[in-house]
């Protein structure tokens, strides 16, 4: 069990009656994220995690790692520095390059902070090529920091000039195989979307810079997305207003329209041989003649994916956390320092906490042990947090039985320990359901109209 007054928690405390005056716009969970002390600005576009959000963003890599590897994904690390001339090769260097931080080193030859790692997965490849058919279809991710000069940043980790993504390459024989490829992958992505239990859309999207031939983007709707989506409510047909900007439906000409905003936080692509060509990844066929390896790509922003989930559960005053990426499951708050009740309490929240390894992870357990606070004041902390569950321990006794308060978003309870703990079993039990979800129980719903948003919506 952690301990409050252990972490590192720069919280803001702005002075009572205090003006403030904003010089940009920002966003609910920039705001949030800065105001509880989770998340600290550096410098423009780039932002330091503290340990509270350290553990969200954990549990959200792992949580990722985990789908990824279902399908096959073998996790690596390639450098954050990529040589230009991988680019040139692939003829992206040639592009807009606005957005790219470009460096020497001390010997002239350049290098980029690279916003992405085709060129440098595909190099891998091709240096080692030709590969067998045998080893296909080759999977391969990594997850850490990515770098855009963005021209404004805004909105703290959801447009941001440092961020964290996993990044996922595959390599197959064909095109029917990559297309086979990106539907697993695909599958995956709904899969961890749905665990997430944050509303999203999937949509049709532009190749971009990326190049390719199919293209898609997970969106989670809310009215700070920058990017515009358009949805038709007849056939359940989707995509980025990019590709898409017209007054009937693409697919089955209705003018039953509507338009909602969205911020992207994944993307897939089928790539083809766009880089495999231009770098010569290569394999030998069955018939021992090499051809082109034929690629996709597929990212998942984590950075964004937090701050945007923020975004849209949390309310203005209070962050909300998926179940999954919440910091800790459980918070409790006992009696404070010299209060009459004070002797009990710890009685009481010694013999609970005691029970509590045997229907939780103790990990998910912080005790706010700052009793020099109010129990109001730590309770008032604690529900801006998000905890799902917060229980305070206040000595209070009901004809002689030893009663908690179990505060969930939806519920206060006053009740006896051992319906508490019966309580915070039932969520343990919950999360691990959800935690458990496999693909295969989404495989029936994944042509079900744009509103798949909820697990609970597309039976």
């Amino acid at each position: 069990m952690e301990r409050l007054s252990r972490l590192f928690w720069p919280v803001i405390v702005s002075p009572k009656n205090a003006v403030i005056k904003n010089v940009e716009a920002i966003s609910r969970s920039q705001k949030l994220l800065a105001e509880m002390g989770l998340v600290k600005p550096a410098h423009n576009g780039t932002f330091q995690l503290m340990p509270l959000a350290q553990r969200v963003f954990d549990k959200c890599t792992k949580l990722v790692s985990r789908r990824m590897s279902a399908v096959g994904g073998q996790q690596i690390l390639m450098p954050i520095l990529t040589s230009s001339e991988h680019w040139k090769k692939s003829g992206r260097l040639d592009g807009d390059i606005t957005e790219f931080y470009l460096l020497h080193d001390r010997h002239g030859k350049q290098f980029l902070l690279s916003p992405t790692h085709e060129e440098a997965v595909t190099a891998l490849i091709a240096s080692i090529s030709p590969i067998s058919y045998r080893q296909l279809p080759l999977r391969l991710f990594q997850i850490g920091p990515k770098f855009r000069d963005e021209l404004k940043s805004r909105f703290g980790l959801i447009r941001a000039k440092e961020f964290i993504m996993k990044d996922l390459y595959t390599f197959d024989r064909d095109v029917q195989l990559s297309l086979q490829t990106y539907n697993e992958v695909n599958a995956a992505y709904d899969t961890l979307f749905r665990q997430l239990e944050v509303p999203f859309v999937k949509v049709e999207a532009a190749t971009g810079m990326m190049g390719g031939s199919v293209s898609h983007e997970y969106h989670y709707i809310t009215p700070t997305g920058e990017d515009q989506l358009m949805l038709c409510d007849n056939c359940g047909f989707a995509a980025n207003v990019e590709i898409c900007n017209a007054e009937i439906c693409r697919r089955c000409k209705s003018a039953s329209l509507q338009y909602v905003r969205g911020i992207e936080v994944a993307h897939t692509f089928v790539l083809k041989d766009k880089y495999s060509r231009p770098l010569k990844a290569t394999f030998l066929q069955d018939n021992g003649k090499p051809e082109y390896l034929v690629m996709g790509c597929y990212g998942i922003g984590i950075s964004r994916l937090v701050a945007a989930a923020v975004e849209v559960l949390s309310t203005e005053k209070e962050l909300r956390w998926p179940k999954l990426l919440a910091p800790f499951d459980i918070c409790i708050i006992d009696a404070k320092q010299g209060s009459k009740e004070e002797e009990m309490a710890n009685k009481i929240k010694n013999d609970f906490c005691g029970s509590l390894g045997k229907v939780c992870s103790i990990e998910e357990v912080l005790i706010d042990d700052r009793n020099h606070l109010t129990i109001g004041k730590r309770l008032l902390d604690a529900k801006r947090m998000g905890y799902p569950i917060i229980v305070i321990i206040s000595g209070k006794i009901v004809d002689g039985t030893a009663r908690v308060e179990l505060h969930m978003p939806h519920a206060s309870l006053q009740i006896e320990q051992s319906e508490a703990l019966s309580e915070i079993a039932k969520y343990t039990k919950a999360k691990s359901k959800l935690l458990n979800i496999s693909a295969l129980g989404f495989n029936a719903r994944l042509n079900c109209k744009y509103r798949v948003i909820w697990m609970t919506t597309c039976s």
